[in-house]
């Protein structure tokens, strides 16, 4: 069950980056976020109250799930989707996989877990490998004030995601499950997202073109609904460390759309890349002897 979710959060998160191009190009970038979790918590919430499957929380789990969606569903995105402006999108991809680290460092920091060899180790190779799969473009690219604005904003965004993961665990500790998190998160990034347009004046504008619209939906429902909820679950399972190697192999799945639908070349190095990345992968997830799963939940809230 794990690896599935595993491998369904990679397909499918490998897959947005092509949407996301479409969503930046007609309306503003907190909009176009704002309308996709909208539509991403109005979908839940009609899955999850007609079937009795949304759980009350109290005052604490609220918060809970608003922290989660200042994190997950709002300052990150905007992060990244900022720094697409003034860095090349294989760059982005680079720092956003350092997720692993960010993930096994904070998992330390939060909850006094061990770093375990192997996870630094395959979170290495899967750096390396991406940065022989990304080569070109770290290659070509000059230190402006852009670059180094965009990989601010890069690595301020990840540690947004990375405490987003923890709060995550946090949450599924206290017996919060990720479809009822993820409702509510989502739905409070939209309305933060919201409040921030009309602050800034924002135009409230909408795309009608069917690449928009498709797009839109693609992001919301499998890209935040289902992408999200398997990797939350991944988070409770198997400890945030192993769940966010997912983050170092999506950029491969990317990669690969790219040539297909952008002429992206394979080359050598490119290939050798992607055989770190695996590698890296499978250190990721040896289990240490002795350990046992970290995380799951131990007590209800709101019940």
């Amino acid at each position: 069950m794990n690896l599935t979710l595993y491998l369904l959060t990679v397909l499918i998160w490998g897959t947005t980056w092509i949407a996301i191009k479409f969503q930046i190009e007609s309306v503003a970038i907190p909009l176009s976020i704002a309308y996709r979790f909208a539509l991403a918590a109005l979908v839940l919430f009609l899955i999850l109250i007609p079937t009795r499957r949304l759980q009350p929380l109290d005052q604490r789990g609220q918060l809970f799930c608003m922290a989660q969606g200042v994190c997950l569903f709002c300052l990150n995105f905007i992060c990244f989707y900022s720094a697409s402006q003034y860095i090349a999108s294989g760059l982005i991809a680079v720092v956003f996989s350092t997720a692993t680290l960010w993930n096994a460092l904070n998992a330390r920091l939060w909850f006094k877990q061990a770093i375990a060899a192997n996870v630094l180790a395959g979170g290495a190779l899967g750096l390396l490998g991406l940065a022989l799969l990304f080569w070109p473009e770290l290659g070509s690219h000059t230190a402006s004030h852009e670059t180094w604005l965009g990989l601010g904003l890069s690595l301020l965004g990840t540690l947004c995601f990375s405490a987003g993961n923890m709060i995550s665990s946090l949450q599924q500790r206290v017996g919060i499950r990720p479809l009822t998190s993820n409702a509510w998160g989502m739905l409070y990034g939209a309305l933060i997202l919201l409040v921030i347009c009309l602050v800034q004046g924002v135009p409230f504008t909408v795309d009608l073109s069917t690449r928009y619209i498709s797009s839109l939906v693609y992001l919301a429902v499998p890209g935040s609904v289902i992408g999200f909820t398997a990797y939350l679950t991944l988070v409770g399972r198997l400890g945030a460390e192993r769940a966010a190697y997912c983050t170092v192999l999506f950029p491969v799945v990317a990669l690969n759309i790219s040539a297909w639908m952008e002429g992206y070349q394979w080359t050598w190095p490119a290939l050798f890349g992607l055989a770190l990345v695996l590698l890296g992968n499978i250190l990721v997830f040896r289990k240490p002897k002795g350990s046992s799963t970290l995380l799951k939940p131990t007590t209800s809230m709101g019940r």
